[in-house]
């Protein structure tokens, strides 16, 4: 097994599938398949999850007026939601799973506390961490290093719509090609958008790596967790 505790990050638009808006049932049993596929092979599992496909923050800032901080908090509470929907089929799927939040809640999920986390993943329970990192200003793809920093993991995996990062968008440009495999100062000097630059820098200069792959291609996190050829391999 090449990995025996991982971070997968989930991006909100990849619980849409192809709605326009939400969660869709569908997708998310998918994903939830996908996890337990890997539980069963021993692999304990932290979740940070984004809540782009409910309320994004950054763009609401720039293109609603929305002040910055309220619209980053208002993210937060979105990631929220998707980390209950989520623990709910992963329930249905006859897995534990717990959330925890950077924002206190105490009524709907637990508060983040690294220990109980840790002692989680020990036991088995897949672990969603919600509300990002609990400050305005950081992605959950920030969240989601340093949380695996904390937890640590051996790999941060990033689960997108696409199976890996490319030259350029294959969704235009049929030339584009794969990268199987790149450094963290490729990612970032030739800008290809893997995840934000703090989140790179950090996984770069901790040594933490990072793969990113399709969430929606059946067996695909599979592949990854055993060290198959899925996706994109980063490090430093």
């Amino acid at each position: 097994m090449a990995y025996k505790r991982i971070l997968l990050k989930l991006s909100g638009e990849a619980l849409m599938g192809d709605d326009d808006y939400g969660i869709n049932p569908t997708v998310i049993e998918r994903v939830v398949s996908e996890i337990a596929e890997v539980t069963r092979l021993d692999v304990e599992v932290a979740i940070v999850i984004g809540g782009g496909n409910i309320f994004r923050g950054m763009t609401s800032s720039a293109s609603d007026k929305v002040d910055r901080t309220t619209a980053d908090y208002m993210g937060m509470l979105a990631t929220i939601m998707n980390a209950l929907a989520l623990q709910d089929a992963i329930r249905h799927g006859g897995l534990e799973s717990r959330v925890q939040s950077a924002l206190r809640i105490d009524q709907v999920v637990e508060p983040y506390i690294r220990g109980k986390a840790m002692r989680y993943l020990k036991e088995g329970k897949v672990v969603i961490f919600a509300a990002g990192t609990g400050n305005p200003f950081f992605t959950t793809d920030t969240a989601a290093a340093l949380r695996g920093l904390e937890m640590n993991v051996d790999i941060v995996l990033k689960g997108t719509k696409v199976d890996g990062v490319y030259s350029n968008d294959p969704k235009t440009d049929p030339d584009a090609k794969r990268y199987r495999n790149l450094s963290f100062d490729e990612a970032i000097t030739k800008n290809l958008k893997v995840m934000d630059a703090t989140a790179l820098t950090l996984c770069r200069d901790q040594k933490l790596p990072l793969s990113v792959f399709s969430i929606i291609k059946a067996g695909a996190l599979k592949r990854v967790v055993t060290g198959k050829d899925e996706g994109t391999l980063i490090r430093a």
